[in-house]
């Protein structure tokens, strides 16, 4: 790994950006702008996060403070009936795409949103539903203090706005694309989202982020999720952006008693790829269950870091984080479990298993527990290891190719991550993936 490179203060980055921040307030009511501004500030004071920081210890930051990136650089063309290549066909029946971080409506289609839902871009919301964002805006866990939080609100010119009435419910998938394509100067995105249930609300949301361009951008992307009572989300998500690209995500989750937040997470793009999940289980009875697999390789970062607050009695928790290492890559896994003293019979379980190709493929695993109750069953592990020779062997004693065994291993692997994903046509993408990863170079 290469050594971290100073970065440059929160105010001279702040200043590079001047005239995008001035035509954001331009028009903006008092209330938002004070809340960008805010952010700017935040930022200003906390700079770039470096190695220093206890959260950042193992995902150093160099590449991205290092890139010249633009708020306004245009995309550059592309044959957009590569959309139906990255997309997921008819599990999902609505979809926003996004391109440099900006609705284009013409990609767009919503024919099947069920009564009581409404799907907006942030830009729109804004607009037409200024109170909604207003209520929503700031309130999810994991924000305050965190320096990418504030940078968001500083820039943030879009995303997605999905508002679901109590007890409405997407029969379709709701399918948000992402595309990185970059021209003549990379481009930098702060998409802002934000995803508010009533009680007993259900949805599902499907995420794919994409590179369709060579070369660098960065995205850095803040989502707030706040359930009602009894409501479920389902939240899946595919990172897999173009090897250059820098991808910074914070997710925070507010759950009422009885809600159910169930994500997934598949990471296999990007230079420096970052997942930050924040769950706050706020009411009795409450869940969650956080999952993913990733895929590292070259001089890839992929780190996921996970927070859950148990803050009710009852509440429970499951992770399972499953990745495969090869080359010089990282791959970091920082999970937090907390319990407050009064959430008695609290149940949370976490795991994260690595499996490393290479011997120069490395994985930091921070597990940790805080537990201030005495009625609980908790539980964290954290596992490394190489392919199984005598699976190996077999598997080539038996004609195959080492390649084609390897390659079986290594799905046989991911399975039981992968198999957690509710819908069947993702998992089928999933599997396509890790199979086009694994003939691809080291």
């Amino acid at each position: 790994m290469a050594v971290a490179a100073t970065p440059p203060a929160g105010g001279a980055y702040l200043e590079r950006y001047a005239d995008a921040r001035r035509r954001l307030a331009a028009g903006s009511a008092p209330w938002l702008e004070g809340w960008r501004r805010a952010g700017a500030e935040a930022f200003r004071g906390a700079g770039f996060p470096t190695i220093k920081h206890e959260d950042w210890r193992f995902t150093p930051l160099y590449g991205l403070v290092e890139g010249d990136f633009s708020v306004d650089a245009p995309a550059a063309p592309f044959d957009q009936s590569r959309i139906k290549g990255v997309t997921f066909g008819r599990e999902a029946g609505n979809r926003l795409v996004f391109v440099n971080g900006r609705l284009r409506s013409d990609l767009s289609s919503l024919k099947q949103l069920s009564p009581g839902i409404e799907l907006l871009s942030f830009a729109e919301a804004l607009a037409s539903r200024p109170r909604l964002v207003e209520a929503a805006l700031g309130t999810a866990p994991g924000l305050a203090g965190h320096p990418f939080a504030a940078l968001n609100a500083a820039f943030a010119a879009d995303g997605y706005v999905l508002h679901l009435a109590p007890g409405a419910r997407s029969e379709a998938p709701i399918e948000i694309l992402w595309i990185g394509s970059g021209a003549d100067k990379p481009p930098v995105y702060h998409p802002r989202n934000l995803v508010v249930a009533g009680n007993g609300a259900h949805a599902t949301v499907i995420e794919h982020h994409v590179g369709l361009c060579i070369g660098a951008y960065f995205s850095d992307t803040v989502t707030e999720i706040a359930l009602g009572e009894g409501a479920v989300l389902r939240h899946c998500k595919v990172q897999d952006e173009s090897r250059e690209a820098f991808h910074l995500a914070l997710t925070g989750a507010r759950l009422a008693a009885g809600a159910h937040y169930d994500s997934f997470v598949y990471s296999a793009g990007g230079r420096l790829s970052r997942n930050e999940i924040h769950v706050a289980l706020e009411g009795r009875r409450a869940q969650c269950r956080l999952n993913g697999a990733y895929l590292g390789r070259g001089e890839q970062i992929v780190d996921h870091t996970t927070v859950i607050d148990h803050a009710s009695p009852e509440t429970s928790s499951k992770e399972l984080y499953k990745g495969v290492l090869d080359g010089r890559a990282r791959g970091v896994f920082q999970g937090r479990i907390a319990v407050r003293p009064h959430a008695q019979k609290t149940d949370g379980q976490q795991m994260n298993r690595a499996l490393l190709l290479s011997d120069k493929a490395e994985i930091a695993s921070k597990p940790e527990l805080e537990i201030s109750a005495d009625d609980v069953k908790c539980s964290h592990g954290a596992t490394a290891g190489e392919l199984d020779d005598v699976s190996l062997f077999y598997l080539r004693s038996r004609g195959i190719p080492e390649a084609e065994a390897r390659r079986l291993l290594v799905e046989a692997f991911l399975n039981e991550v992968i198999d957690s994903v509710a819908l069947a046509g993702m998992r089928l993408t999933l599997e396509r993936n890790i199979a086009r990863w694994m003939a691809g170079p080291a």
